[in-house]
């Protein structure tokens, strides 16, 4: 079976402004994934990264495939090049997977001024303390419900439905301009 195309919708869009650049990614394959406790160390053999079980936190393998913690049973897994799924059938573990890679799409969010841009419409604590490089979260933007990974100090990875995409674009580009000095 042939994979269908994963354009985004929001391909061609692009906002940079002095401080901040927000970027669609290019599209990914991503797996929602739920499983026991008993269950995690076959899964994370299965996927070659470890599943993260502490809260906020993410793991990224050699190859790049990303896991991040959503709750005490759920991960959102990532990879650019590789189907998770086809390595989540070779694996002993009770689990379920949902391929939901044209669900979701992505955008970069970087910069000095990427988190207060972030923070005009996130309620998450998004300070280093609180939130720092490797952390994510499952939090809303506006009015609609993404997932959030700090990938660096001032960079920000940003996922959320394909439906609410340019929602999320014009929001973030508004709420940047709106706080430009």
């Amino acid at each position: 079976m042939t994979p269908a195309p994963r354009d985004g919708v929001i391909n061609e869009h692009r906002f940079a402004i002095p401080g901040l650049d927000i970027t669609p990614l290019p599209p990914a394959f991503r797996v929602s994934l739920r499983a026991g406790p008993d269950d995690v160390g076959a899964l994370s053999q299965a996927l070659d990264v470890g599943l993260p079980v502490a809260p906020k936190s993410s793991a990224i393998g050699k190859s790049g495939r990303q896991a991040l913690w959503l709750g005490p049973d759920e991960w959102l897994i990532i990879d650019a090049e590789a189907d998770p799924m086809i390595d989540l059938e070779k694996a002993k573990a009770v689990h379920s997977a949902v391929d939901i890679s044209h669900r979701n799409v992505a955008l970069a969010i970087s910069g000095r001024r990427a988190r207060a841009t972030l923070e005009a419409g996130c309620p998450q604590d998004l300070a280093e303390r609180a939130f720092p490089v490797a952390a994510c979260s499952r939090t809303v933007l506006g009015k609609i419900e993404v997932v959030l990974l700090r990938e660096g100090p001032e960079r920000f990875r940003l996922e959320c439905w394909r439906s609410f995409a340019d929602y999320a674009w014009t929001f973030l580009s508004e709420a940047a301009l709106a706080a430009r000095p």
